[in-house]
């Protein structure tokens, strides 16, 4: 596998991740068996790109850029499916997690 798929496999995993935060909010603590069997189903894609993604990428990079991924989408989801409200601190919250992202990904490993 090369660099750039897992790179690729790791986005993806960070998107499952925030469709699987999704999924259990509307799970309403898994007492929705549809919102339940999704949620799961989700945790399970994001588990499996995930390790695959660190079979060739740094561990501790790869976390960090995941974790950003499903953070930053989370507040996204949050804002376009739950009508959550985004004042300014934590858009430069944000802000902060996004360059930390785009930090890591560009620097020397």
């Amino acid at each position: 596998m090369s660099p750039a798929f897992a790179w690729l496999l790791l986005v993806l995993s960070g998107l499952a991740d925030v469709v699987w935060a999704v999924t259990t909010k509307l799970s309403d603590g898994y007492s929705r068996h549809g919102w339940t069997a999704a949620s799961i189903a989700a945790l399970v894609m994001f588990l499996v790109l995930l390790t695959q993604a660190l079979r060739i990428l740094p561990l501790g990079t790869a976390y960090a850029v995941w974790t950003g991924i499903g953070a930053v989408g989370s507040v996204g989801a949050g804002l376009l499916l739950f009508g959550e409200q985004m004042s300014a601190a934590r858009l430069a919250a944000v802000i902060v997690i996004v360059g930390g992202i785009v930090a890591l990904k560009l620097l020397p490993e």
